[in-house]
């Protein structure tokens, strides 16, 4: 969890960007201030366009802001993506069709020239952590959506970095493989210690997964809340019954509902 005297791993402040466009500006971000501490499971949440996609490419430097300040490990969002910081999984798992689940896994490997011998022994490794073992042979589309998707999130692993960052991974997934997904991602979260940002659109999953919410604004994108999740580490399914639980989901949606009525 958070350690206040730590350096954040994460630090925004005053951050904007706006894109030009030919029917005149876009402002995506507005004043977004926020830091994240080393093992926080961070979760955005908001309606479509209000900029947490956006903020989270601006982390992994997909995206340049233009007004404001943001740091990832103490670097600049550039130098951190050169210093392999973070993973990054996508909406789709975007695996390659023509390579085998290890050959997906292995390719940031591949490129970043690790020995064959690495590569292998990596690829087993977090194959194995995403409970995926015994697949690495099998190519996507002998998979289901779920399992290719916990593909994807092993290849985000795979050079162990110490932030993945996820922009709404499940979003495409029925509700059972989802449910089934966030317990395997917060077991997952448990065992590597890694500092999480995750996108998604669903008051639940965001309330479920994360150590703290933030709420954002239509656009421009601004942060109207931010919520330190008072459930505990270890969260069976079940806690989603819990007083505990609906009185957090209330709170973001009371947020994501005062932020409309302010836009």
């Amino acid at each position: 969890m958070r350690d206040s005297a730590a350096a954040p791993v994460i630090a925004a402040q005053g951050l904007g960007l706006t894109f030009q466009t030919n029917d005149g500006p876009v402002h995506a971000l507005r004043d977004v201030s926020l830091s994240i501490g080393k093992g926080e499971f961070v979760s955005f949440i908001g309606p479509s366009g209000c900029g947490k996609t956006t903020f989270l490419r601006v982390i992994a430097d997909l995206e340049q802001p233009t007004a404001g300040q943001i740091t990832v490990n103490g670097m600049s969002p550039a130098e951190a993506r050169r210093a392999r910081a973070y993973g990054y999984v996508f909406q789709a798992a975007g695996l390659y069709p023509w390579r085998t689940i290890e050959g997906n896994v292995r390719l940031p490997l591949e490129i970043m020239g690790y020995s064959r011998a690495e590569q292998t022994e990596r690829a087993a490794r977090v194959l194995e952590l995403v409970d995926l073992a015994g697949f690495g042979r099998k190519f996507p589309w002998q998979l289901s959506g779920g399992m290719q998707q916990r593909a994807s999130i092993a290849r985000a692993l795979a050079f162990d970095a110490d932030i993945l960052l996820m922009d709404e991974p499940f979003g495409a997934l029925d509700e059972i493989v989802r449910d089934r997904l966030n317990e395997e991602l917060l077991r997952l979260w448990h065992r590597t210690e890694k500092t999480i940002g995750f996108v998604t659109h669903s008051i639940p999953e965001a309330v479920y997964l994360s150590t703290r919410i933030v709420v954002m604004s239509p656009r421009p994108g601004r942060i109207t809340d931010v919520i330190d999740s008072p459930l505990p580490r270890e969260r069976p399914l079940d806690i989603r019954d819990t007083p505990e639980f609906i009185e957090v989901a209330h709170r973001v949606r009371e947020g994501l509902r005062a932020g409309h009525e302010d836009d």
